[in-house]
Order: structure tokens, then C-alpha cells, then sequence
């Protein structure tokens, strides 16, 4: 039965490895890909003077208590009823993540 157990938690985990902080995600790519796919619906740069959607704006998402860039990078991976799927890889997935977390 633990077997079976700590069999079930590795194939959770696994996964996810490659979208943790320490896979050196790049937060410069994050930001090219936030500025491309997401500053129509968020305010993803200090230098960007608003949005057409309602979208949090990246720093409120980034402060966020308990959201840290691997679940970030799990929840753009997943489609949302209001969020388009944009066809993200694993490493674009981190790295967008990594931006966001470096708003803090």
C-alpha cells in the first residue's frame, strides 16, 4: 500500500519537475512572451498604460500569497473558460512564470 502510495505522489510530482524555479527558467523570455500573448488582457510592465480585458494585472497575481512560479506555470498550462490556450510549452510555461514571480 505505500508503495502504491509514493508510486501515485512521484507520477503527481514528476510532471511538474520541469516547472519548478530550478529548472533556470528565463523571466527575459517570460517578459517577451507576457508582452506578446498577455498585454491585451493584463497589465504585464510598469511601462504599459492598460489593458482591453479585466484581467489582474501580473504584479497582483505575482503577489498573490502561496502562488509561486510552479503553480503559476501550472495554471497557464491548463485552459480557462476566460483565458485563450495559447499552445505553451513546459520551458515558455516556466519562463512566463519566472517573470511573473520576479514582480514582486
Amino acid at each position: 500500500m505505500k508503495i502504491t502510495r509514493a508510486a501515485g505522489a512521484f507520477c503527481l510530482v514528476w510532471p511538474m519537475a520541469g516547472l519548478m524555479p530550478a529548472s533556470a527558467a528565463d523571466a527575459r523570455n517570460g517578459e517577451t512572451l507576457a508582452r506578446r500573448w498577455c498585454s491585451s488582457c493584463h497589465v504585464v510592465a510598469g511601462d504599459q498604460s492598460g489593458t482591453t480585458g479585466e484581467a489582474p494585472p501580473f504584479r497582483v497575481i505575482a503577489r498573490t500569497p502561496d502562488l509561486d512560479a510552479g503553480k503559476i506555470a501550472l495554471f497557464v498550462l491548463q485552459p480557462h473558460p476566460k483565458m485563450p490556450d495559447m499552445g505553451l510549452s513546459r520551458e515558455a510555461a516556466a519562463d512566463l512564470a519566472a517573470y511573473i514571480s520576479s514582480l514582486r
